[in-house]
This record gives structure tokens, C-alpha cells and sequence, in this order.
């Protein structure tokens, strides 16, 4: 791919989220990432792989789960164009601990993990864009908890569709329900009778 292509996706994918990285920094980031095509369906890494690359999904979409004590899968959260993924090592796990798989046939920028924390921590406006970025991070975890003790399963499934509308079109009802703590079963009966009203 052409740096200068990538460099202009990568602006185009930030602009989305508000944060603004100067080319300089974007090129050397890039200088030590691969780019990864992966197939829907295709698991990409599993519990206990080594958290060495983070990723930025640049097309398609990822999820991210977990494997509970009875084998089932739980949906931690999805992961858009632009949004972070396997990101386990920039929070200081050495092992990933959960599953990431492709939804769609999904491109993923892999970057070094322990080169991209040399490079925040050298250069101010980097490391302002990663305060922003945990700072939003840790607003999406307050906001799921209080989802789980504040609603019940329906008021969470309308504010899923409305945040994410895209996404309850496109995903698996497993997955979904998955995500709103339900079983599917529960979650065809909240549809129809959100449909019959």
C-alpha cells in the first residue's frame, strides 16, 4: 500500500473520532505496522497469545469475547473502522485475554506495542490523543456497567440500536444478545414485542 494512501485513511479514520495526528507521526507508526487481511470468521488471536501488536481496524468489523466456565462465547464489545483492537498490551498484559475474531472480512493495521508506547511517551501530542483515547475507554466501561445495574434487557437493546445501528443489522442475534447479557431467546422476544407496540 502507498504510504501516502494510508497516511490520508488513517487522518479520514481519526477525523471520525475527533483526534487529530500529525503526518510525521502517522508515517513512523506506519513504519512499524503490518496490514492484515482477515476473512470473516477468521479467530485473531486467541486467550493467552502473546499481546505484542495492537490493532486499528481499517475496514470491516471485529469482536472481541470471552469464554466463560461452560464454554460459551460472551461479546465484550464490536470494533468499527477506526476503533482499537488487541489493544491487551497497551494495558500492560502480557498475554491477550480474550478471543478477537473478524465479523466481516475486516483490515487490520497491526502496530508494534512496545514501539507505539516508545513513541507516545516521546511526543506530547501523541500522548494527549492516547489520554483521550483511555479517557473514553473508561467512559465506555462506567457506561456499560451502569447499563447492567441501572436497565433492564430491553432498555438495553434500544440503546444498542441506537447507538450502533449498523451493527444490529449486520451481527449475529447471538452475538448481540451476547453483548446485552441475554440469550437469544430473550432477545427475539424483546424484538417482537417492540415490533407489536
Amino acid at each position: 500500500m502507498n504510504k501516502e494512501y494510508l497516511i490520508n485513511q488513517l487522518n479520514e479514520l481519526a477525523s471520525n473520532f475527533n483526534l487529530d495526528f500529525e503526518k510525521e507521526v502517522l508515517s513512523r507508526i506506519i513504519d512499524f505496522s503490518q496490514f492484515k487481511v482477515y476473512p470473516k470468521g477468521t479467530t485473531i488471536r486467541s486467550i493467552d497469545d502473546k499481546a505484542v501488536m495492537v490493532g486499528i481496524v481499517l475496514d470491516g468489523l471485529v469482536r472481541c469475547y470471552y469464554i466463560d466456565g461452560d464454554g460459551n462465547d460472551i461479546t465484550r464489545g464490536f470494533i468499527v473502522p477506526g476503533g482499537m483492537c488487541l489493544d491487551e498490551g497497551m494495558l500492560g498484559y502480557d498475554k491477550h485475554i480474550c478471543m478477537w475474531e473478524s465479523v466481516d472480512e475486516s483490515t487490520l493495521m497491526l502496530c508494534d506495542t512496545a514501539k507505539l508506547h516508545e513513541l507516545i511517551f516521546e511526543n506530547n501530542n501523541l500522548k494527549n490523543i492516547w489520554i483521550e483515547l483511555l479517557e473514553r475507554a473508561l467512559r465506555y466501561k462506567i457506561y456499560r456497567e451502569n447499563q447492567f445495574l441501572t436497565e433492564n434487557a430491553t432498555e438495553r437493546y434500544l440503546h444498542f440500536k441506537k447507538h450502533y445501528p449498523h451493527l444490529s443489522k449486520n451481527v449475529s442475534q447471538k452475538h448481540i444478545a451476547t453483548y446485552l447479557g441475554i440469550t437469544p431467546e430473550s432477545l427475539s422476544r424483546i424484538k417482537r414485542a417492540i415490533k407489536d407496540n
